[in-house]
């Protein structure tokens, strides 16, 4: 029981967590099946000597597995203008690079032209962590891009910084 004499639940575990704002960002690769992406919420960066970023992927994600297996990937950071974007990524069962144009990171992989910045990652260490993996991943090449506000995720929900 937590103090306010209710159980603790994963829910609840949940709505804790949820109090915490993040940026959100796409993680893309070319795979040998084609491009392959996710969104995710759970990145941030964990070193600049060496330059390492780290982000979690559900273990039961479908997507993450062909991105692993790349060995690398790119991560777009996303725009207060990308929800449509993030949650076609969030979503199951849809080409999520239908209808966009894109373009391609010094190391192949798909980027959203109008993101806030890019980086092209290489996975350096992949561990199991509950229902997720936590991956560290060696940033290798890397840019700003527009200089606008970011899409913020917080309680549940899409929200934007105020002017």
């Amino acid at each position: 029981m937590h103090s306010a004499g209710k159980p603790l639940t994963q829910r609840s575990f949940r709505d804790v967590l949820g109090r915490f704002t993040t940026g959100v960002v796409l993680v893309t690769a070319r795979t040998v099946d084609g491009p392959a992406g996710m969104a995710a919420n759970s990145f941030t960066s964990v070193s600049l000597d060496p330059p390492l970023i780290a982000l979690c992927a559900a273990r039961t994600s479908t997507t993450w597995p062909s991105i692993r297996a790349t060995g690398a990937f790119a991560v777009t950071i996303l725009g207060d203008d990308h929800e449509d974007v993030c949650r076609t990524f969030a979503a199951r069962g849809t080409d999520r690079f239908a209808g966009r144009t894109w373009t391609q990171s010094p190391a192949g992989h798909p980027l959203l032209p109008d993101g806030l910045g890019w980086l092209d990652c290489e996975i350096d260490t992949v561990h199991r962590a509950g229902d997720h993996e936590l991956v560290i991943a060696r940033a290798t090449c890397w840019s700003t891009a527009q200089d606008r506000s970011p899409l913020i995720f917080h309680s549940g929900r899409y929200t934007r910084l105020a002017s």
